[in-house]
């Protein structure tokens, strides 16, 4: 199949990894024995050549890593970026702007722990133009000054994930993303179980055109988690996918930043095929 347009490959490695995923397979039936056959489906379908090129633009990609340790005992909520647990973290930049360079490119950073029974997350943003004004769970954050947390917590299966999605003001979205989508969506009572922390006013409106630098913090319960998806529980060696995001859709400074990048000809933050590796130490 010469002429393989890159675009073209990145569909069809989206394919390879969406049946590998599909929950229809017989119970028994193993993930090399799911890639072999998943494979030999491709090839017939579209030519050698397209598999090939495939696994190159694996081996060229570039997908981070971030390395998340133990936290030892229990830390209060608050949105403290400077806390003494957190100070020994190190942090991720999310510096990779997809569709377009914004005029002000906010600094965005952010740090994740585990425990026994939760994952923790915060972020640092320096920021201008911000304005939140979504008060209700599940409601639009995205529109709003917000930063995002995507993860796939099930080892078997990195392309179905969560999203959490949180603004500025601590209001909170979460999503599970099966393949195909059936099943329940996280219900409000449930997200109200994700205790965040966050530095500003629950609204902040009008803009803030100004210089501003804001916290977001939460911790996730895996038990919650686990009423919608298996889970493969944090512990050493236990390896997750995800991806980090600020964004900020109707404010005088649109823009959409990754931690891991997006190298697909529409680019958006739902495509678990580009998201890096957590490995939980």
């Amino acid at each position: 199949m010469p002429g393989v347009k890159k675009s073209d490959i990145q569909e069809v490695k989206t394919l390879h990894l969406q049946i590998i995923n599909f929950k229809l397979w017989p119970y028994h039936t193993s993930m090399t024995a799911k890639k072999a056959i998943t494979t030999l489906f491709i090839v017939l379908l579209l030519g050698h050549n397209a598999i090939a090129q495939v696994s190159r633009l694996d081996s060229e990609g570039f997908q981070p890593v971030y390395n998340i340790v133990r936290l030892k005992h229990a830390i209060k909520i608050d949105g403290d970026w400077d806390k003494r647990e957190w100070k020994k973290i190190k942090s991720i930049e999310i510096n990779n702007f997809i569709r377009k360079n914004p005029e002000f490119r906010p600094i965005v950073h952010a740090k994740m722990m585990y425990d026994s029974e939760n994952v923790y997350v915060i972020f640092h943003v320096q920021d201008r133009f911000v304005r939140s004004i979504t008060t209700e769970i599940n409601g639009p954050v995205w529109k709003d000054s917000a930063v995002e947390f995507f993860f796939s917590p099930n080892t078997e299966f990195p392309l179905i994930f969560f999203n959490l999605e949180v603004n500025c003001g601590g209001t909170a979205l979460l999503e599970y993303n099966p393949n195909p989508r059936i099943g329940p969506k996280p219900n409000a009572e449930d997200i109200k179980k994700i205790e965040i922390g966050h530095s500003l006013p629950k609204i902040v409106d009008p803009e803030i055109s100004g210089p501003l630098t804001w916290t977001v913090e939460y911790r996730i319960p895996l038990n919650m988690l686990e009423n919608y998806s298996k889970i493969s529980r944090p512990k050493k060696g236990v390896i997750w996918k995800a991806n980090f995001y600020k964004i900020a859709e109707i404010t005088s400074n649109p823009h959409y930043a990754t931690w891991s990048p997006i190298n697909h000809p529409k680019p958006q933050f739902h495509l678990p095929q580009y998201f890096g590796t957590l490995k939980f130490r």
